[in-house]
């Protein structure tokens, strides 16, 4: 078997296009033939035009570099003879390649012709959990070493070394999941196969002395459950004296810097547990809130040998939890926790369902890639948490099909012999702590037979949030495109999204009969017809009334307009009848699984999920179009340059409290509960959260601070000369917030947030920025406008020193950014609701028939909130330096401005003009 020599090849360009007049600015080539260099060729290239500045940041090539380096059809015949008889190899060869071969042409060589490996494609298959595919951030998580990113040379490089962790990751895996991948690869994009026959050839010959830690389910490679044995440890007692803390945590940590009111949470947590008492606790950003409440609870688990249980709101912290904060909680205690994480059963893999789709052949790429990324992470996954895997393309549309769903006697007679899930549910008997997040929560202790039924105590961390998490479980959404894609899905017998399962020629005597068959039919093509008919009744019902050009969408509540109520009984009624039958022949069919093929079986899955969705679907019509709840807001969402596309409607309670104060209810009195977060109070109204949680009175509430040391590096500038936003035009606001926002960036060199309230301003104020090219010298990225969520959007602002994000709400909290990355928050607006969102209309009418103020029941105490959430993103450690710059005058004019500064720390606060500011904060920038 030859080996081959693989030329690894990266391009520095000055832009995407070669079709555009985009030229290449530095090549470089590794050769590389049994897994070792050979030679790096490399060379700058004269693109003969500008290099635009945004590129000389990434790749730190200047125009002076290049200036007098050869061109590229100088050099063009010795590249094109050192890619002679090597496989082509790029990190995205989709881009490097036709680039090269485009400037082949212009320099008159014919194409190059031979193989080509993208390590892109071959990385997202062999290392599925990846956080991210670019070359940078695969170097830094499998020890490559890349010192400079974006330099042909160094990225060549990198790339070779990222082609070997492929080979040797391939050599890792077990036999039969090479396999598997090899009989799969012929559809990939880039020649794969070959290295993955390779691989197999040599696997063969080393299987006899090689110990397997995988068990095979079939015909797939899993990795060995976890071992049930206790490992025996000695349990420490709690730390009672500060001394005793203190001691615990410098045998721990370097240089440990002791905070006292770290020490004071971590006493009342402890009393709370002992006690089984409900408390809240306010921990401002560096007191260590989190080791403040694991550290307790870890020593109550394994003192009195029960279990607590920890929720967070979001996944990216349950994570973290996991992994940054219980090892430094282990290292406290000098203990091994053991810590189960628990989410959804619809977050874990059902893996009959998986290996019935693996015999599906005929499929798409995206189909077909996802099954190569889930067979590889399959044998290296304890969890079976389908969020491990980083899905892209059509992935998430098949991922969603082998979800594990509750089962029925009915649609499964042969009970699995594994399963991710209920070994989770397993592994929680024994865990000393289960971490799950709060729609876990919400939606678990509602079931008849709760998984945390025997929890001994509680940790609510971001406790605010769980009123949102629990406005977000009782939502209902109606969206007429979804529904429009499901009935495409479902289709009929003779255009149907998926292949119709009463058309697989069945035994003959159990098929349906051709007038069921038909029945089914002409019902299905009447209810679509009937749908269509139920939303322009909704439309015709909009009042009539002028639209500015600019504002094309609208919002409607429900209340306000003249529903028929009969057009959309009518339709539930039919779409009732319509499941029953199609429900009646499906149940035909299972009666006699043995007689399905595999096929057979894959498309009665299919249609079953299908069949599902639009049950849940249906409850939803029902609850929003026929179910008046005189506490909950509805209203309607539109676009009206696409209609009826555009339609949504949404349904929320305008109060959660009884039903959040209720979940937890049969706890009290047996267990400690605590509620945790960093932002719970406001000036003057100190239980604002404690109040929408429902929480009793007699529930305390602690706060604890960090030390004015910490915010030593903070400083706040009011802008006293921006114009008053109430008294102007939004034009002239965005004119004035865009200068200061170019002024800002220019004295501190980038690495700014600018937080809005609004997508129409935001966009408005980026596009004025952006015409006016004062800032063409700084990457922007802007919610919204920039493609890619918002970790992403995150992780490009942390990666270009020059640097601006754009954000609305969800930038506001949960965001850290510690570290010279980030210098300036800019506050464009104080963060209220906006008067007219439907359910913020909603909530404030409930509270003025209540005989309150809803400015200042409901809508200030929101927007210090947010501010407070919204300072938290500055400093997020003792050595942070950076300013929190607000351009809304109303902070010094209005009577209530002073509780949001009250809100924060003790920073300076400093009214300035702009100018003076941006003298300050050039000083600041420059000492």
């Amino acid at each position: 078997m030859e080996s081959q020599t693989y030329a690894i090849v990266d391009l520095e360009t000055t832009g995407h296009s070669s079709q555009q007049g985009d030229r290449i600015i530095q090549i470089a080539i590794v050769l590389m033939k049994d897994w070792e260099i050979l030679s790096t060729y490399t060379t700058f290239i004269n693109p003969e035009q500008r290099i635009p500045y945004f590129i000389q940041d990434l790749t730190h090539i200047s125009e002076k570099e290049v200036k007098n380096a050869p061109t590229f059809e100088e050099k063009a015949e010795e590249i094109y003879e050192i890619l002679q008889d090597t496989v082509f190899v790029a990190h995205n060869t989709d881009f490097d390649l036709p680039f090269l071969q485009a400037e082949f042409k212009r320099a008159g060589l014919p194409n190059w012709v031979g193989k080509h490996l993208d390590t892109v494609e071959l990385a997202k298959i062999l290392f599925p959990t990846a956080y991210s595919f670019k070359l940078q951030d695969l170097a830094l998580e499998l020890g490559i070493r890349l010192a400079n990113a974006h330099r042909a040379d160094d990225d060549a490089t990198a790339t070779a070394y990222l082609l070997k962790a492929c080979w040797q990751r391939l050599l890792a895996l077990p036999l039969l999941t090479l396999e598997q991948l090899h009989e799969r690869s012929f559809q990939l994009k880039s020649n794969i196969s070959r290295l993955l026959l390779d691989a197999i050839h040599i696997k063969r010959t080393q299987q006899s002395t090689t110990t397997d830690h995988h068990f095979y389910y079939r015909r797939l490679a899993l990795k060995q459950p976890p071992n049930d044995g206790e490992d025996i440890q000695e349990v420490i007692d709690y730390p009672v004296t500060f001394q005793e803390k203190k001691q615990l945590f410098e045998k721990a940590f370097q240089h440990f810097e002791v905070r006292e009111d770290q020490f004071k949470m971590m006493d009342k947590v402890w009393e709370a547990l002992l006690n089984k008492e409900e408390i809240m606790t306010e921990a401002s950003t560096g007191i260590g809130k989190t080791l403040a409440y694991l550290i307790p609870s870890i020593i109550y688990a394994k003192k009195y040998h029960c279990t607590m249980a920890i929720s967070t709101y979001t996944s990216h912290l349950l994570d973290q939890l996991l992994q940054e904060e219980l090892p430094k909680a282990e290292s406290i205690l000098q203990n091994k926790v053991s810590a189960v994480i628990v989410k959804g059963m619809d977050n874990y893999i059902d893996l009959d369902r998986f290996c019935d789709l693996l015999e599906v052949k005929d499929v798409s790429y995206d189909e077909n890639f996802t099954k190569l990324q889930l067979i590889v992470w399959l044998q290296d996954t304890e969890t079976g948490d389908l969020s491990e895997v980083t899905l892209t393309g059509g992935g998430k549309y098949f991922v969603d099909k082998i979800r594990r769903m509750e089962t029925t006697a009915e649609n499964r007679r042969r009970k699995p012999t594994f399963d991710f899930y209920l070994q989770t549910l397993h592994a929680c008997k024994k865990a000393d702590l289960i971490i799950t997040n709060h729609a876990m929560v919400l939606a678990d202790l509602n079931r008849p037979d709760p998984v945390f039924k025997n929890v001994n105590g509680w940790i609510l961390d971001e406790g605010h949030q769980f009123i949102q998490a629990a406005t977000n479980r009782a939502e209902k959404v109606f969206s007429y495109s979804k529904w429009k894609h499901l009935f495409g899905q479902l289709g009929s017998s003779e255009s149907s999204g998926i292949e119709h399962p009463f058309y697989l020629n069945l035994v003959s005597s159990h098929t349906m009969s051709i007038r069921q068959l038909t029945a089914l039919d002409e019902q299905f093509k009447d209810l679509t017809s009937l749908f269509d008919k139920s939303i322009m009744a909704l439309l015709r019902g909009l009042p009539s009334e002028k639209t500015k050009k600019s504002h094309h969408k609208q919002s409607y509540l429900l209340s306000k307009l003249n529903l028929q109520a009969t057009v959309f009984k009518e339709y539930s009624y039919r779409l009732n009848q319509w499941l029953s039958l199609a429900n009646y022949m499906t149940n035909a069919y299972l009666r006699y699984p043995e007689e399905l093929s595999t096929k057979q079986k894959v498309h009665l899955a299919d249609w079953q999920y299908q069949m599902n969705e639009l049950q849940v679907y249906l409850a939803e019509w029902d609850s929003i179009f026929l179910q008046q709840i005189e506490n909950d807001a509805a209203w309607m969402e539109l676009d009206l340059r696409n209609l009826p596309g555009s339609v949504h409607v949404y349904k929320r309670p305008a109060e959660v409290e009884d039903s959040v104060a209720g979940i937890f209810q049969s706890f009290r009195q047996t267990a400690g509960i605590i509620w945790a977060s960093g932002t719970l109070t406001v000036p003057k109204n100190p239980r604002f959260i404690a109040d929408q949680l429902g929480l009793e009175k007699t529930v305390p509430l602690h706060q604890f601070q960090a030390p004015s040391s910490y915010y030593s590096g903070a400083s706040v500038y009011v802008v006293e000369d921006m114009p008053d936003i109430q008294n102007v035009s939004q034009t002239v606001y965005i004119e004035s917030v865009a200068e200061a926002i170019v002024q800002t960036v220019l004295a501190t060199n980038g690495r700014c947030f600018v937080l809005f309230t609004s997508q129409d301003m935001l966009r408005k104020t980026v596009d004025l920025i952006q015409e006016t090219g004062t800032l063409d010298d700084y990457m922007l990225f802007a919610q919204g406008m920039s493609s890619g969520s918002r970790m992403r959007l995150l992780k490009m602002f942390q990666r270009f020193e020059r640097s601006v994000l754009f954000g609305t709400n969800s930038f506001w909290e949960g965001v850290d950014v510690p570290g010279d990355a980030l210098s300036a928050v800019i506050v464009v607006r104080l963060p209220f609701s906006s008067p007219e969102d439907p359910y913020f209309k909603a909530r404030a009418a409930r509270i003025t028939q209540k005989g309150d103020n809803s400015f200042y029941k409901l809508s200030l105490p929101e927007a210090i909130l947010r501010f407070k959430q919204g300072f938290g993103r500055l400093i997020r450690s003792s050595e942070d330096k950076g300013v929190l710059i607000v351009l809304d005058r109303r902070i010094e004019t209005k009577s209530y401005g002073k509780e949001f500064t009250n809100a924060l720390p003790n920073v300076p606060v400093k009214k300035v003009t702009l100018d003076a500011m941006v003298l300050e904060l050039e000083n600041w920038y420059n000492s």
